[in-house]
Parts: structure tokens; C-alpha cells; sequence
């Protein structure tokens, strides 16, 4: 069985770097689907089915699973299921407390749930993060710019030494990465701090969110990485992707959007 590196590895060779975000909405999904028995499953399976072929990765945002409770989570597992297993498996749940707290939540996502990566804040220390990185066969992402204007709050403020915090983040990330399953999450709304901070990243993984309704730029990433000789990224699209269609034919929409994605990332 392969694990969350090779997986990652094996698509990111293929030129695929574009991550599905599933975070489905009741609220968006095609008025249609009320109509079977799990609206949300159903849409997500449609969503995979069309996008499969062409996804580096899947990333389940915990936030629109746990507002339904346990049902939430049921559709979380059988969300699951419908990902092929050599593709990586997200759990955006930014997890991160003191350490036997994160003990439990590592169990819960890497051998409960079987997800192959997960995103975290840093903001309590290594002995927040520790737990996870003992999972060397899976991935963590931890928060260090990210794409949102609040990003300026806390993540922007200069440290004595003259870097930001966010700078911080990176520096320990690169020293905790001895068993190379760390990466970082690095806003692609942050155009310019990305070119200037890319040669810290070394050899984290980069998963960058806020392409699409976030108003990230696509090719604005890739030509950035592409400048520095990098393959190592991830670019997360969500909204701007999963619900590019509300008609019946949604899934083929979605199909259609993410082969345009990829043919941004790798031009003809």
C-alpha cells in the first residue's frame, strides 16, 4: 500500500497539482440532488467520479461535516471511500492543542478515519505538533501564511529578530521535517510574499489555498514554482471548481474546469 509521500509523489510526477476541495454546502449543491437519500454523499461521489483522473489530492474540510454531528462524520467515511487510494487524502480540520490532546486527534484522523494528511496550527509548539510527525507515513500541513486578510492579525507581526511570524513557521517547519512528512500552508492570495519567501520551503510540501473565489491567481502560482525549478506544491481550488455547475450536468462541468486547471499548470 502506498503511503501519503509516494502518493503525493506519484501525481505531482504526472503534473497533476491541482486539490479538490470538498466543502459542500447544502446550501450550494444542485437543488436536484434532495431528492436521494444523503444530498451531500451523493454530490461528493458525483464530484470524485468527475475529477479523479485528473486530482493530486482531496482535502475534506471538517467544518461543513461537523455541523451535522455524527451524521457528518458518517458521510465523512464514506466520502472517503469513494477516493482511490493512490490518491492523498486531506483532512483540513486544523488541529493543533497540547500534546496528549493531539495525541488523540492524530488517532482520530490517521487510524480512525485513515486520512493520509492533515492541516494544523502551530501557534502551541512542537509538542502540539509531535504527535502527527511520529505518523511519518502521512502528511502534516502546517499553517503558515494563509490566504485570508485576517492573515495580517497574527501571522504578519514582526518578531525582534526582524521576520515575520509566518517566517517563523517555516524556519521550524524545515527543522522539524527530519522525516520528511511536513509541509506548509501558504495563502495564493500572498503572490508576492510567495516569490520572496519560496526558497525558504526547501523540501516542505506546499499546499496553497484561495485560488478561484478567493481570487488567487493559478497561473501566477504555477509560474512562481516553475521559476524555481519546484514541483512540490499543491494548489487548492474548491468553490471556484465544485460548484462551477448547479444543473443536472454538474459533474461533467466539473470535469470540464478541472482539465482547464491542468492545462494552466502545464500549458501546451
Amino acid at each position: 500500500m502506498m503511503n501519503a509521500q509516494e502518493k503525493l509523489k506519484e501525481r505531482l510526477n504526472k503534473n497533476l497539482h491541482i486539490c479538490v476541495g470538498l466543502d459542500t454546502d447544502l446550501n450550494k449543491i444542485p437543488s436536484h440532488l434532495f431528492k436521494t437519500n444523503e444530498p451531500i454523499l451523493e454530490f461528493n461521489k458525483i464530484v470524485v467520479e468527475n475529477t479523479y483522473e485528473d486530482a493530486a489530492a482531496y482535502k475534506i474540510n471538517f467544518a461543513f461535516y461537523e455541523r451535522l454531528g455524527s451524521r457528518g462524520l458518517d458521510i465523512i467515511q464514506k466520502t472517503l471511500e469513494f477516493i482511490p487510494k493512490n490518491i492523498l487524502t486531506i483532512a483540513d480540520a486544523k488541529r493543533g492543542d497540547i500534546g496528549n490532546t493531539s495525541e488523540m486527534y492524530a488517532k482520530a484522523i490517521f487510524e480512525e478515519l485513515n486520512f493520509d494528511s492533515i492541516t494544523l496550527h502551530p501557534y502551541m509548539g512542537f509538542d502540539s505538533i509531535q504527535p502527527f510527525l511520529i505518523y511519518k507515513n502521512k502528511i502534516s500541513f502546517l499553517l503558515a501564511l494563509t490566504s485570508n486578510i485576517g492573515a495580517n492579525d497574527f501571522e504578519k507581526i514582526k518578531s525582534s529578530e526582524g521576520k515575520f511570524l509566518f517566517q517563523h513557521v517555516i524556519e521550524k517547519s524545515n527543522e522539524w521535517n527530519i522525516n520528511k512528512n511536513l509541509g506548509i500552508v501558504f495563502g495564493a492570495t500572498k503572490i508576492e510574499e510567495l516569490k520572496e519567501n519560496i526558497s525558504l520551503f526547501n523540501e516542505l510540501y506546499v499546499l496553497l489555498p484561495g485560488v478561484g473565489a478567493q481570487g488567487g491567481s493559478l497561473e501566477d502560482v504555477v509560474k512562481t514554482f516553475d521559476l524555481n525549478n519546484s514541483k512540490n506544491y499543491l494548489i487548492n481550488v474548491s468553490r471556484a471548481l465544485i460548484y462551477c455547475d448547479t444543473s443536472k450536468n454538474f459533474g461533467e462541468a466539473i470535469s470540464h474546469t478541472i482539465k482547464e486547471y491542468n492545462r494552466k499548470v502545464v500549458p501546451n
